[in-house]
Parts: structure tokens; sequence; C-alpha cells
């Protein structure tokens, strides 16, 4: 990545996180109460995850605590350990699938962005004990990180529903089955793999928009003027 994008997406991402959290304060109060009131537990939940990837080869990736409001019941991996959330997880609370359906629950990650942790946009960071066996299981998963911060929203997130699946009707969903289980292999239908294979097709088209620095700042400020929309009217959120 160019040392102008870096500096100019640094700047972008101070200015609007700064912005963002000042003007989401009475929101995110709101949000805070509605959680408490709810369901006991935490208000704000922290995970740690894996951010950017150095180096040409490898996984050496730094970690981090993300920041989100809590939309699943407390404790909700004491007995399963790390797993991803799917569509219709029990453990997710009423309140916590309005927020994942509105993405509000990211707002808390304006912080992460402000320490610099992440970036407004780029990938979704995956948990570290989840990168490398989605790393063994899709070739070229981690390469999405390669020296890019992950993102609060990203072109797979306005692109894909919450979980990484194809919009019905949508222009991707018609390849399906050319991108998707191509061998007509049974019993893989909607796996979670085939979904973050998708993002993972997004998250590249992304990292080559940030070789150019005019392609870059169009997709930027085209993915953030996207996202607001997405939350509160679009079924990505879904």
């Amino acid at each position: 990545m160019q040392l102008s994008i870096r500096i100019v997406k640094r700047l972008m991402d101070m200015i609007l996180a700064a912005g963002g959290l000042t003007a989401a304060a009475p929101i995110m109060a709101t949000i805070a109460a509605a959680i408490r009131a709810s369901s006991p537990g935490p208000v704000i939940y922290s995970q740690r995850r894996a951010g950017m990837i150095h180096g040409e080869t490898g996984l050496q990736f730094d970690e981090f605590e993300v920041y989100k409001f809590r939309t699943m019941v407390d404790n909700a991996e004491a007995e399963t350990g790390a797993v991803l959330a799917e569509a219709g997880d029990p453990r997710i609370t009423p309140l916590g699938m309005w927020l994942r359906k509105t993405r509000l629950d990211e707002l808390p990650q304006l912080f992460n962005v402000l320490k610099g942790d992440m970036s407004m946009v780029g990938p979704r960071p995956e948990r570290p004990e989840m990168i490398r066996t989605l790393a063994m299981a899709i070739p070229f998963f981690e390469e999405r990180m390669r020296e890019i911060k992950p993102g609060i929203t990203g072109l797979a997130q306005v692109s894909l529903s919450y979980t990484g699946r194809m919009l019905k009707g949508s222009r991707l969903a018609q390849l399906k089955d050319t991108l998707i289980n191509p061998f007509g292999l049974e019993g893989v239908e909607d796996s979670v793999a085939d979904d973050m294979r998708t993002k993972m097709l997004y998250d590249f088209v992304y990292s080559a928009y940030l070789e150019s620095f005019w392609e870059f700042f169009r997709a930027d400020v085209g993915i953030l003027v996207k996202t607001p929309y997405i939350m509160f009217f679009s079924r990505t959120g879904q």
C-alpha cells in the first residue's frame, strides 16, 4: 500500500471515528441502557481478534481486543468454546438480533479505530483461533488481511448478509453454482466456509483498490456513504 494511501486513510479514520463517537453518543447511551434492562451481563463485549497480517508469507498478525455491544446471552461460549454465529443462533438475544441487523452492535469499534487497531473500511477481523483453521480450509484466506487493517465496514459488509451469505436476486447469486460447490458435493450446502469464501472474494477486490490512490479514495467514500443505508434500509443486515 502506498504511503500516501496509509496517511490519508489514517487521517480519515481519526476524523470519522471522533466525529462518529460524538454524533452517536446519545444512540450508544440508549443502546447501553436497553441491553442492561433486557438481559443480564455486561453492556460492552470484548473479544480477541486477529488484525493486520505482516510479511510476505505466514500468519504473523497483530492481535487486539475488539469492542461490541453484547448481542448474545452472557457467557454464550461457556459450553461450546469459540464458534461462529449463524443465522437463527439461539444464543442471540431479541435485542441483539436487531442490533446485528442494523449493525449498531459495531458502534463501540469506533474506539478501536481511534486506537489504531482498526480502520473505518477494511476486511472484518476474525478470531485468532479461527483464522488459522479458516486459512487451512480456504486457500489464500489469510491474504485478505495482508498489510491491511481490519475495518468496521467494508465491501463485503455492504454487499452481503451479516453472515456473508449471498443475497437472493443479486448479481453474485446468479453465479452461485460456479463459485460455491462447483463439483456438486452432497451435504455441504449453506456451509459457513462458503460464506467466508464469499466474503474473501469481496475483500480481495477491496485490496486491489488499495493499489491506486484514487481507486482507494472512491472505494472508501462509496462504502462509507452506502453503509448507513445498509444499516437501516437494506436486507444485507439480515
